[in-house]
This record gives structure tokens, sequence and C-alpha cells, in this order.
């Protein structure tokens, strides 16, 4: 009689969970490509295609690089400076300062916003911490080369995400190590490949909390395709490739063109030869700064001559063509991209072709808001065991996008104060004014002071007026009274 012995949930993958890997890692790998590409563009190392006429043979190395790409995307991503996280209601924000302190997340969210701006997506992953019961939950941002996510439409939530990456310190044979870690509503999987092939389960974080534990913050999304896209756009890639060949071909006219091109006519073979008779070569003919000249025959001096040098104004037109259509792109200021003109914009009309561009970067803030939002959240979730009072809501905290002046800012809130709109000593009025939230806690902490200075500095005043009266003999206002001076 023969006994089987049943698999352990716990250290196997069920059938279930091999077949979403399956088609998670597919769909990974099938974006892995179009993903890398924008990386190369906004990096410069893309590939640039010529058409293999103006650029010879020995010259296919040359490689031109025009940054475009990274200039309009770090310009968007510069005004996204995630300052803090609060309570909608107005209640004491320091738990949710302190997940954010602990996992690094104002500085970690410019990596996440970059990433979201190139890739088109960048995900939040939350877990708990890995140093025990007083750990605070773990936000990590995510590379989406590295993840991805099972979307649904309806319920607009994530069903089921993966995450492929290498093993810290583990290494194989064959190269690194590769780690898998499949995040499910109930529990999170992380597998190590097994040496007999297929994936070994090395832990699960049973958190229980039916939802998957992973924000997806997606960048230009649309209402059929939530995965969003790169703002490194096909049109933004095409200009990009043309700059570059114009740059290129102004280099390759440099290499032919940069020595104008001289020419003789009626001059002797032996002009061109040297003292034994040897021919010179052409470049020591070229460079010669004095050109000592026979008279022929008949007496006649040879005709030297120079055409025309080469000149890169049609060349540099065209590129300050492509760098007003790349403006209009990524809603750029012209000037940024470096077309310039002889007549430099005035303040009003700088901040007036900014406006398209802080826009852009106020619908960024409220998408990737909402993002920060629901991972703030989640790690709410993570450490105590249970959901997040829901009537209660969490705000990001963001600078301002625009550039305004600050005599402007402080000039506009102190009209609100006068009017009475807005009360002198409100936390409201101090981010009106420009205010970063680390300035808007030490006020706060120097008005605490000095109004326990003022109260103080009251209450010693009355004891000394007690104790010069006492001294002169005098009763106190208690004992004029017959009750207590209130000291």
């Amino acid at each position: 009689m023969t006994l089987s012995i049943p698999e352990l949930p716990l250290l196997t993958l069920s059938d279930d969970e091999l077949a979403l890997i399956s088609m998670l890692r597919a769909d990974m790998l099938r974006d892995r490509w179009n993903l890398k590409l924008r990386d190369a563009y906004f990096n410069g190392e893309q590939l640039v295609r010529d058409l293999g006429i103006s650029i010879p043979p020995q010259l296919k190395g040359l490689h031109t690089v025009i940054g475009w790409p990274r200039v309009g995307i770090e310009s968007l991503e510069e005004r996204l400076d995630l300052e803090a996280f609060r309570w909608a209601d107005g209640s004491d924000s320091t738990e949710l300062t302190e997940i954010a302190d602990a996992n690094d997340l104002f500085d970690e969210s410019s990596l996440a916003h970059l990433d979201a701006l190139v890739y088109g997506r960048e995900y939040l992953a939350v877990g708990s911490g890995d140093c025990g019961d007083d750990c605070p939950p773990l936000i990590s941002v995510e590379s989406p080369l590295d993840m991805t996510l099972l979307w649904d439409a309806r319920l607009r939530m994530g069903t089921a995400a993966l995450r492929e990456c290498s093993a810290d310190g583990l290494l194989e044979a064959g190269g690194e190590e590769r780690m898998l870690v499949l995040y499910l509503p109930d529990q999170t999987v992380t597998c190590l490949p097994a040496q007999s092939g297929g994936w070994e389960v090395v832990n699960r974080d049973m958190h229980q909390l039916g939802v998957v534990p992973v924000v997806r913050m997606a960048n230009r999304q649309r209402t059929a395709d939530r995965v969003g896209h790169s703002e490194i756009t096909p049109e933004v890639m095409s200009i990009t490739d043309a700059a570059c060949r114009r740059l290129m071909g102004m280099e390759v006219a440099a290499e032919f063109f940069g020595a104008p091109q001289r020419y003789i006519l009626g001059a002797s073979e032996s002009a061109f030869q040297d003292a034994d008779g040897t021919a010179k070569s052409a470049w020591e003919t070229y460079i010669g700064r004095v050109l000592a000249l026979e008279r022929d025959e008949e007496g006649n001096v040879p005709d030297v001559g120079q055409f025309a040098a080469h000149d890169p104004t049609g060349m540099t037109r065209i590129i300050d063509l492509y760098a007003r259509i790349m403006s209009s792109q990524f809603g750029l200021p012209p000037h940024m991209l470096g077309y310039t003109t002889d007549n430099p914009a005035s303040a009003d009309a700088i901040r007036s072709t900014e406006a398209k561009l802080v826009k852009r970067s106020e619908r960024r803030i409220r998408r990737f808001g909402g993002a920060w939002q629901q991972a703030m959240r989640l790690a709410l979730w993570v450490r105590d065991g249970e959901p997040p009072d829901k009537t209660r809501r969490i705000e990001t905290v963001w600078r301002n996008p625009a550039t305004p002046t600050v005599a402007a800012q402080v000039d506009a809130t102190v009209k609100l104060v006068q009017a009475g709109v807005l009360p002198a000593d409100s936390n409201v009025t101090l981010e009106m004014a420009g205010f970063t939230e680390g300035q808007r806690q030490r006020i706060a902490v120097d008005r605490r002071r000095s109004s326990a200075a003022a109260t103080g500095g009251g209450l010693l005043d009355r004891l000394a007026a007690v104790n010069e009266r006492q001294a002169a003999g005098l009763p106190t206002a208690a004992e004029v009274s017959g009750g207590d001076d209130g000291l």
C-alpha cells in the first residue's frame, strides 16, 4: 500500500498561481522593449536612423546627441515637489509624517515621478517591515521594467501584481539569480528559482488585506487604456531623430568643408612637386600659406582662387524650427530648448509661455497625488491590521508648480487677511504666502514659544506687583477683595 503525501501549499505554488505568474511575466516582457526605447531617448542613447545618402561610410560611427527629451521631462518633473502628507480634517498628521520619513518618500517621490513620465507608469508597493512588530510599513517605488499589474477596469483597482528582480547577494553559476514576488489580495508570495526548475516559495506574507498592496502611478491615461503613456511620444522621437541627423550633417560638412577649397589654373606640374621631384601630398599642397608659382612659357601667372566656404546657417535654421516644434510638444518656452531671438522676451512674456507647463504640472499633481494617497492608506492598513476610516481623507501637500514672485504671493495673502477672508495665524495663510511645510512647522513652534513667553512675562509682572505692595505695607488685591487674586 502506497501513501500519497500532499504537498504543503506554503512551500509550493499552486496551479492558479503558476498560470498567473506566466501571464504576468508575458505581459511584462512584451512591454519591456518599448520601455527601454523610451529610456534610450531620455539618456541620449538611441540609434539615429539616416537615409544612407549624405553620411559617408567612414563616418557611420559618428553619434550625435540632442538632449531635448531629457530637458522636456525634467522641466516637468522639477515642478512636482511632494512636501507632506496630512489629514484633510486638520487633525494631527504625525503618524503620516513618520511613515513617509521612514521610507524616505520625499526623496523617493522624485524618482517615481521621473519614471512615470519617462515610462508612462510607475508602481508603489506596500508591505510589512522587516524589523519586528514596531517596524513601520514599507513603501517602495518599483520600475515598470521589473513590475506589472493586472488591472480591473470596473473596480478601478489591481487584482494581481508581479515583480521580477535580482536577488541581492544570491548568485548562480550562470549569472545573477532572479527573484519573483507575486502580490495577491490576501498574501504576498516571494519565490526563488528551484534547483530542479520552476520556482520555490521562500516566504508568504499572509496580510489578508483583501486588496493587492500595489498602486499604479499612471501618466497620460485614456478611458480605454489605464496603463499610461510616456511623455516621449512618437512625435518627440521623430523630431529628436531629425534634429540629430541635422547635427550629424553639420559635423560631416565641417569635415569636408571646414577649410575652403582652392583652385589653381595654368600652373605647371613642378608646382606640386618637392625639390627632388617627389609629388607633394594633397594636404601639403593645400596648407601652403604662400604659393610660389612660376610663370608659364608665355609669361602668364597662374590664376589662384577659392571656392565659397560652407555656410551652416541653413541647417541651424532647420534646428531652430525643430526646437520650436519640440517646445509645442512639451509645452515649454522655446528658450528652454536653446531657441533664442535677438530681442529677449520680457518677464511677463516668459510667464505666459510657461502657462501650459504649469497647467500640465497641476494635472500631474492631481493624478500622482491620488496614487500617493492610496499608498499611504494601504500603509496604515498594513500597520493597524484594519482599513482606515473612509471618512478621513488624506491630502498630499505639493509645492506651487508655478513661478510667482515672492512679492506677488505675499501681497495677495495680505489682502485676503485684511479683508477678513483668512485669519492671520492660520496655516493656510502661511501656505498661500509661499512657505514650505518645514517652514510652516517651525513658524508654528515659534508662535507657541512666543505665546508661552508672553504668558510667563505677564505672570512675572503680576508677582512683582504683589511683592512691591507687600514690601510697602499695602494690602494686595486679594486682601482688598477678600478672595483669591488669581495667582
